[in-house]
């Protein structure tokens, strides 16, 4: 038979009790433990990252970018009237020469209006020969009379002359001598008034030419007017150098205006440089510039900055002081890089794959052994395309990883492997 023992179920519970509260009171002082515990840091594979050494030294602050060559002289040439396509004599590519033709053009009615301009002129010039023949024989007949007159007054005035000495000797009445005298003085004012229409016949012969000479050159400009536009139907190139477009077809019809082909002249070329227009600021014209065709590496200087920036651009003209090498051709794909300033001795590194200068970025920095790395506040100041100055935060021999370490923003020390 069974025997009830209370007391020992009640041990056995308070034992139970007392596992429990052991249990609980471990797992929590493990949990406090283990959140007191240093987050172990991540690897990082060492030969993924981009690294470089603090420096002391000079520094020079450049910009780089990326461009094509394009010709300091290009030549739009426009369609000077209306008119058809009717044959391309050059292509693309040619060398060409002032007088070379790009283009024949045709234009029916203006060929029309420079045969009517030039039956014009050659009525308005056989006008003015026929009316100066006629001025010219008017003005000899009115010469002739005038002729006629002059003489008839130098008769009169002698015989007045002569009538006087005989009157004063009393061989002659004063009735005679008076008469003579009269028949002198009417002579005289018929010579003085033909002489003054002779004057003004000459002066309205001269008028009248002169009107039918402005009406000739009147028609005689138009003509020349209508003879440039039909030879210009004929476009030609107008300078030595290459032709690069042609972007016109046979048969296409064109108005006046319209650009019918470039020419630019190959020898003198330039580059234009797309700067991001960040750094674009600093460009200053005179500056010294590299410009690599990829095929060698021509010297030159700023020329000119657009004052405006487009699709987060700038872009800036750069002069070729040197000889161009063998390839180079405009439209080719070039890189620039300007010098803006030399800086005789700074601290400075590579430049990391973010950061904007004058600002203050974190960086990742060895320790020694280069097992680990510790992120530090570093402030930096003046930038160039692959070197930023240190203003603080680092000190010379300092190493440190210039890679993007983003995916890592979230901790401060990591391990090499």
């Amino acid at each position: 038979m069974d025997i009830a023992r209370p007391s020992q179920a009640r041990k056995r519970r308070i034992r139970r009790i007392l596992y429990a509260v052991i249990g609980v009171g471990v797992l929590v002082g493990t949990s406090v433990g283990l959140s007191h515990l240093k987050q172990a840091a991540p690897t990082v594979d060492a030969g993924t990252v981009w690294h470089d050494v603090v420096k002391r030294g000079p520094m020079v602050r450049d910009v780089r970018g990326i461009g094509t060559l394009v010709p300091e002289n290009i030549v739009w040439i426009p369609a000077a009237t209306d008119g058809q396509v009717i044959k391309r004599d050059v292509l693309p590519g040619a060398f060409v020469k002032p007088d070379t033709i790009l283009v024949e053009m045709s234009d029916p009615t203006l060929e029309q209006s420079l045969a009517d301009a030039e039956y014009q002129l050659k009525a308005a010039q056989a006008d003015y020969d026929s009316l100066k023949v006629k001025l010219e024989t008017a003005l000899l007949d009115q010469r002739s009379t005038a002729a006629t007159v002059a003489s008839q007054y130098h008769q009169d005035k002698l015989q007045a002359e002569v009538d006087e000495k005989l009157a004063a000797e009393g061989l002659l009445s004063n009735l005679t001598l008076q008469l003579a005298q009269v028949k002198a003085q009417e002579s005289a004012t018929r010579n003085e008034l033909e002489q003054k229409r002779l004057g003004v016949d000459a002066e309205d012969e001269r008028a009248q030419l002169a009107a039918q000479q402005a009406k000739e050159d009147q028609l005689k400009a138009l003509y020349n007017l209508k003879k440039s536009q039909v030879d210009e139907l004929r476009v030609r190139a107008g300078m030595n150098g290459v032709l690069q477009l042609l972007p016109v077809e046979v048969g296409q019809r064109v108005t006046a205006g319209t650009n019918l082909a470039r020419v630019s002249d190959p020898t003198r070329l330039k580059a234009e440089i797309k700067i991001a227009e960040t750094q674009a600021k600093d460009v200053e014209r005179g500056q010294q510039a590299e410009i690599d065709t990829h095929n060698g590496i021509i010297p030159g200087h700023v020329e000119r900055r657009d004052p405006s920036a487009v699709n987060g651009t700038v872009t800036v003209d750069v002069h070729l002081d040197g000889p161009l090498p063998q390839g180079a051709v405009p439209d080719l794909s070039v890189d620039g890089t300007i010098t803006l300033e030399r800086l005789a001795d700074v601290l400075y590194v590579g430049r990391p794959a973010f950061g904007q200068p004058n600002s203050t970025i974190a960086l990742f920095k060895y320790e020694p052994g280069e097992k680990y790395a510790d992120r530090v506040q570093v402030k930096i100041g003046r930038a160039s395309v692959n070197n930023v100055e240190i203003l603080s935060g680092l000190k010379v021999g300092d190493e440190v990883i210039l890679s993007d370490m983003s995916r890592w923003d979230a901790v401060d020390r990591i391990k090499l492997e």
